[in-house]
């Protein structure tokens, strides 16, 4: 079980942790949500839950906890600009499909 980053998603977080001044890492997770079913969850992690399981790539620790592991095992995080626009993208092998708008996903 792995989750990874691409190098500019692993610059992006870094950049976040240290302008933030504190964290552990940051939290990958998954909520029911929108027309697919499940949508992706972020947040910086500054304790860590008995569940959590930990990865560390490029340096940034990854945080998800035992059920959301489930749907997002293999998955890369990366961080893409196109013109104006910029974010993260989640290159998830576990998903069938997603919605039109890109905001969620089914398994």
């Amino acid at each position: 079980m792995a989750i990874t980053m691409t190098e500019p998603a692993a610059k992006h977080v870094a950049a976040f942790l240290a302008n933030r001044g504190k964290g552990i890492g940051l939290r990958l997770g998954v909520k029911t949500s929108g027309c697919s079913g499940m949508a992706y969850v972020l947040e910086f992690v500054d304790v860590l839950n008995d569940d959590d399981q930990v990865f560390t790539d490029k340096g940034v620790k990854i945080v998800v906890d035992e059920k959301s592991l489930v749907y997002l095992d293999g998955t890369e995080l990366d961080f893409v600009k196109e013109g104006l626009n910029e974010g993260f993208e989640f290159n998830n092998p576990n998903t069938d499909g997603e919605c039109g708008c890109g905001e969620s996903f089914s398994v």
